[in-house]
């Protein structure tokens, strides 16, 4: 008996060890909860999040978690400002940055106005020189930067990158 603890307990005491160790700093994953991220993210689809020490490498376009204090919750976004960028958002929804007007394929046809969507903020955002500016992917129902009373998330609430979707398997895809 002793015999067969030792020879099935630790592999799997280590394993599970191991495990941890990669969940606490390498990598994690989230069920997503809305569709504000559709068509890219489904709701309910599990995703695989890496952690990101170097918040430098974060590029537009990249699809983050973070840590939002105002919402009190982890959400996953679009990242659309990146430190020091000047952002404008129209009333029909068109996104420039820095004076250049964004195309974004990912992005559903958008109706929404703020005469019809209380809260809505369109204008220009800085991005301070510490933050950035997100926008989710379904932007005609997407609670993102243009609600919130602060539109920027700073760099240390960021948890890490979205990297592939594992669950549903038919939807496995790749960020």
């Amino acid at each position: 008996m002793k015999y067969i603890l030792l020879e099935w307990g630790v592999p799997i005491v280590g394993a599970y060890i191991v495990f941890l160790i990669l969940n606490k700093f390498v990598f994690f994953n989230i069920i997503v909860p809305t569709s504000s991220m559709e068509p890219t993210i489904m709701p309910s689809d599990r995703i695989m999040v890496t952690r990101i020490y170097n918040k430098s490498n974060i590029k537009r376009g990249d699809v983050i978690v973070f840590q939002s204090d105002e919402l009190g919750e982890k959400l996953i976004k679009r990242v659309i400002g990146l430190p020091g960028d000047e952002i404008k958002i129209t009333d029909s929804g068109e996104v420039y940055i820095n004076g250049e007007i964004i195309h974004e394929e990912y992005v559903k046809k958008q109706v929404r106005t703020k005469e019809i969507y209380p809260g809505l903020r369109v204008g220009i955002y800085e991005v301070p020189n510490d933050s950035f500016l997100f926008l989710g992917d379904n932007r005609s129902n997407s609670k993102d930067s243009r609600y919130w009373n602060n539109p920027y998330i700073k760099k240390e609430k960021i948890l890490g990158k979205a990297r592939i979707i594992i669950f549903p398997f038919k939807r496995i895809q790749t960020f």
